[in-house]
């Protein structure tokens, strides 16, 4: 449960707060548990809080600063963090369903277990962030930078990932169900066993991609930079892969039943 008096200080207003944390820095404030629910933090200092289970359901959280912060199943169903400040926080089993998370830092930030379905996470800095077994279920997640996070076994069918960074990013066993990957960077990005089913992959650089035993039935690839990709074992059964470049890519295995290949000059 919330310490009354850390409640009481940050109702107090951001005055107050500034005040109290600049005068007592060694002290962990513990809002745990607190109802926050449509409050206004706006650039609010919350570096290193315990927010665990709180609730900040449609909360104003724009540019405020949570790197550090434990929001361990804390509900921020449609709360507001623009430009805010999330790294190294603690989302795990958080509720961020329809969060606004645009150009935020999420840096390294834990949130295995945590719900971002529906969640605008555009231009966001998301490099090297635990989304292991996440929710981003129709996330729209253009332009951002995803490089070296951890995706696998994470649901983003249907997720928005046009021109996203997923550079070397881990998607073993990952869902992309009809998700928009178009013009998106996965050079040497894992991919093994993953669901592209009816993806749209157009003009996305794959190179040395790891797609073995991966399904990509139906997938639009047209156009993909695929040169050294591995494709062992892969499903491309109705793929589109007109136009690709699969130069020097492993097909052993690989299911092309119906798939529009390439011309011959791009696969030599």
């Amino acid at each position: 449960m919330a310490n009354r008096e850390h409640l009481a200080l940050l109702k107090a207003g951001a005055v107050t707060w500034i005040e109290w944390r600049e005068k007592n820095p060694q002290i962990e404030p513990d809002l745990s548990a607190a109802n926050l629910q449509g409050d206004n933090f706006r650039g609010a200092n919350l570096q290193g809080v315990n927010l665990s289970k709180v609730d900040l359901g449609n909360a104003l959280l724009v540019r405020a600063n949570l790197s550090g912060a434990d929001l361990s199943s804390a509900n921020l169903h449609k709360a507001l963090l623009i430009e805010a400040n999330l790294s190294n926080a603690n989302f795990s089993v958080a509720n961020l369903s329809g969060a606004v998370l645009k150009q935020a830092d999420l840096s390294h930030a834990n949130f295995i277990g945590a719900d971002l379905s529906e969640a605008n996470l555009r231009e966001a800095a998301i490099a090297h962030a635990n989304l292991i077994g996440t929710d981003l279920r129709g996330a729209n997640l253009r332009d951002a930078d995803l490089g070296a996070a951890k995706l696998m076994r994470t649901n983003l069918s249907f997720a928005n990932l046009i021109e996203a960074n997923l550079i070397a990013a881990d998607l073993c066993e990952a869902s992309l169900y009809e998700a928009e990957v178009l013009g998106a960077y996965l050079y040497k990005t894992e991919l093994y066993k993953a669901n592209l089913n009816k993806a749209h992959l157009s003009g996305a650089y794959l190179l040395q991609a790891n797609l073995s035993e991966a399904n990509l039935s139906e997938a639009d690839l047209s156009w993909t930079n695929l040169r050294g990709a591995n494709l062992a074992g892969a499903n491309l059964r109705g793929a589109n892969l007109r136009g690709a470049d699969i130069r020097g890519a492993n097909l052993n295995g690989a299911n092309l039943h119906e798939a529009i290949m390439p011309d011959a000059s791009r696969h030599d």
